[in-house]
């Protein structure tokens, strides 16, 4: 029960601070810059902050990709991978997800990682209950191309896989 609050919670804190825009977040949130060391999956990567501290598993905050046991989890990995491995980039986030993960925006040379990924085709924007995603515009867009894994008339969003199969092994 716990963890189902937890996560309601969770997921109630990310709809509200995209709500209140990124100005907000800029108020609340202190960016820092760091080097992508490891990308895990399309929406998981570890950072070494460029000054000072421990690696940080982030989660790309405002996507959802697919699980790697899931059609097209390998391409969004490697496209993740592709742009941000050894890369520096900027982090903007404070709270962290029931797996200890650090929520963030990611941005590389001022673009938002987010945007990208979903934008071409390699993550769904995450949508909460009534709430759009913050990419839901550009999901739009990809869906309507077929732009990667939208190309998949039968592409099934990580939430309802996960619902449906359980998780990776």
């Amino acid at each position: 029960m716990q963890k189902i609050l937890t996560l309601f919670l969770m997921r109630t804190c990310l709809v509200v601070a995209y709500l209140c825009g990124r100005a907000a977040l800029a108020d609340m949130e202190r960016a820092w810059l760091g080097v992508v060391t490891h990308v895990s999956d399309g929406d998981t990567v570890w950072v070494q902050p460029m000054h000072a501290g421990e690696v940080q598993k982030v989660r790309v905050l405002g996507i959802d990709a697919p699980e790697l046991c899931q059609s097209w989890g390998p391409q969004s990995r490697e496209a993740l991978r592709a742009v941000l491995q050894g890369q520096t980039v900027e982090v903007l986030g404070r709270h962290r997800d029931t797996y200890g993960r650090l929520l963030a925006q990611l941005s590389r040379q001022g673009h938002d990682v987010g945007a990208w990924m979903v934008g071409q085709g390699h993550a769904w924007s995450y949508s909460y209950q009534n709430f759009p995603g913050p990419y839901d515009a550009l999901q739009m867009q990809a869906q309507s191309q077929r732009r990667g894994l939208f190309a998949d008339p039968h592409a099934l969003a990580p939430r309802w896989f996960r619902k449906r199969f359980g998780a990776c092994p």
